[in-house]
């Protein structure tokens, strides 16, 4: 019995010896009934030329199994991240649906287990159910924790690629349960609600909170109290409510200006053998819209090449003030930076898009912890000056390693902040300086380590903002972990292309940004900004997504049909077009890669 029925007589696509009746009374709620309980175990399956290590290929089984606290006898998740876990134990989906996306879909081959599921029920239908609710099968007693992840997987099982759109907006997502009491269960047994939710929400109300648009705040609300929900969905939901009332600006705020506007280069300062401060200001003397600490500046460059190479750099200055800095490292073979910090001249004109980016100093008057790294130190450096500016009594801890004094930009400006702020603490490593430049500089030796951090006595109710390289900041993050800070309270930024999100995909041997292979587009020039790279779009490439693909250029995704937002890019310049359209549209001056197309030239922040 794995096998939908089509009958055009809805009763009748119900399997024989299932039929639908009125509650007993001991029940609380319409009787709903197990019809299979399917498991399957993760493969490594091809798709779209890459490797994805999945579980939702999903069969009915015979007999007994045992619901776990983790999973069900048999089965398992390839993708722990997103799916399974205590929160995440069993996912369910009804016949109901499995009949609508028979008739929507035009499909007559459906089975059991077909969308993921563990458990597939007549009834339970996700305008029923409720987060929070109590359900006893067989032996076991399971709670419902949250709708499904929007996820490409399924896609992947059904050959439909806009199916987890599809699910968000038809209202028909299913949903996961957490094992309350471990036991057997088997298909045939009744399904009996014990208990209901508080607040009455209904996974497709969930679902829609979510990922539909014109949400109801006070029912967001009232979602962030139900203890059921699932830590992930609970934070989304606090996100949403926080964003409602106006809470700290985000990377999603609408920039000063669209596109990209001239500026006048007004001054070159040599910090340290490899880096420059490059001062920019409107040609007509007019103030710059003032930006955030800690956030960054994207600059097309005409004279650094043709395309125009387009790269992203922290701003360095005080905020406020009526011009920006930004400061350049001449990294190796990098032409753009060797132009900026070698070859620019005061008075040459640059393009920059507006200031941007969410790694921006927090309010309060708990103590700061700002470390960093090499080149690292620009946005922090602004983070200081902030601190300076507006909170002179709060408690600043300041963290830098370099090589050696010639490679420790800006050293002289932050030990002057420092000096001016009467709860400062200033510690300085120099990994490959002599003793007598240590001596001299005030500097210790070696690397910044979870050790060191712990002597130095940071306090735990510290807000940390870390900069620098990738390795740095992960052993920085578990550094600050151990000795006690709150992973909520570590803010991190990384120079150069993010790191990827791409859910199930097997890690393969990666490549550095490049040209896509095969002949040259003829479509609308695509440039991502901190790969650097500038690329004309083809004709037959379905979104922008497909192209960073091509490029190896690091991505992030989930649903790849506009649902989730994972994707979104900010847009620094250009219009694009959707296809399909996302069921919630991005905030202005950002973009879902995974269903835009370029309509103009465009440059992304990626």
């Amino acid at each position: 019995m794995g096998s939908l029925q089509t009958s055009p007589n809805p009763a009748a696509a119900v399997p024989d010896g299932i039929v639908s009746t009125a509650p007993g009374p001991d029940e609380d709620g319409p009787r709903a009934t197990l019809l299979a309980v399917n498991v399957g175990m993760p493969q490594d399956v091809p798709w779209e030329g890459r490797t994805v290590r999945t579980g939702v290929w999903k069969y009915p089984v015979d007999g007994p199994r045992t619901a776990r606290r983790l999973n069900i006898d048999g089965d398992g998740q390839g993708d722990t991240e997103g799916h399974g876990g205590e929160q995440r134990a069993v996912m369910v989906y009804q016949l109901d649906s499995y009949r609508h996306w028979q008739q929507h879909l035009g499909r007559d081959d459906l089975t059991y287990g077909q969308f993921g599921e563990n458990l597939t029920v007549d009834g339970m239908s996700d305008d029923e159910v409720c987060v929070g609710d109590r359900y006893r099968i067989g032996d076991a007693e399971f709670e419902v924790t949250q709708p499904r992840v929007t996820c490409y997987r399924v896609a992947m099982r059904l050959g439909v690629p806009e199916l987890p759109a599809l699910l968000v907006s038809h209202h028909r997502p299913g949903f996961y349960l957490r094992v309350i009491r471990e036991g057997d269960i088997r298909a045939g047994d009744r399904i009996v609600r014990t208990r209901s939710g508080p607040n009455g929400l209904t996974v497709a109300e969930a679902d829609a909170l979510l990922y539909l648009p014109d949400r109801d705040v006070d029912r967001l609300r009232a979602a962030t109290r139900i203890p059921a929900l699932s830590p992930g969905w609970q934070g989304s939901f606090r996100d949403l409510v926080s964003a409602a009332e106006g809470g700290a600006p985000t990377e999603s705020d609408e920039p000063a200006w669209t596109g990209f506007r001239s500026l006048r280069v007004a001054d070159v300062v040599t910090e340290s053998d490899l880096v420059a401060s490059i001062r920019l200001v409107a040609p007509d003397g007019a103030p710059l819209p003032a930006a955030r600490a800690g956030q960054y500046l994207t600059v097309r460059v005409p004279d650094a090449g043709d395309p125009a190479p387009v790269r992203s750099y922290s701003l360095s200055s005080v905020p406020g003030e009526a011009s920006y800095r930004i400061s350049v490292k001449h990294e190796p073979h990098g032409a753009v930076s060797g132009y900026l910090t070698g070859g620019l001249r005061p008075g040459t004109v640059v393009e920059a898009a507006a200031p941007r980016g969410d790694f921006v100093l927090g309010g309060g008057t708990d103590p700061v912890l700002l470390v960093s790294a090499g080149i690292g130190v620009t946005p922090v450096l602004a983070m200081l000056h902030a601190c300076a500016a507006h909170h002179p009594d709060r408690e600043v801890w300041w963290i830098h390693a370099a090589r050696g004094p010639r490679e420790h930009a800006l050293a002289e400006e932050a030990h002057a902040v420092l000096a001016r702020l009467p709860h400062g603490h200033e510690h300085v490593f120099w990994s490959q300086a002599t003793d007598e430049e240590r001596h001299r500089g005030h500097a210790e030796p070696g690397h910044v380590t979870a050790e060191k951090l712990a002597a130095l006595g940071i306090p735990v109710r510290a807000d940390a903002y870390v900069c620098g390289p990738a390795a740095f900041m992960t052993d920085l993050e578990h550094g600050l972990t151990v000795i006690g800070l709150e992973p909520s309270r570590i803010h991190t930024e990384l120079f150069g292309a993010r790191s990827a999100v791409t859910p199930g995909v097997v890690v393969q041997t990666t490549r550095p940004p490049h040209q896509p292979p095969g002949p040259a587009g003829t479509g609308p020039l695509v440039t991502f900004a901190r790969a650097g790279i500038s690329t004309r779009f083809r004709d037959g490439v379905p979104s922008v997504l497909e192209l960073a693909d091509a490029c190896d250029v690091p991505t992030r995704w989930s649903c790849r049909t506009g649902v989730c937002h994972t994707c979104t890019t900010p847009l620094l310049s250009g219009d694009v077009t959707y296809g399909p359209r996302p069921l919630e549209p991005p905030a202005d001056g950002q973009t879902l890669i995974c269903c835009a197309r370029p309509a103009t030239d465009i440059v992304l922040d990626l």
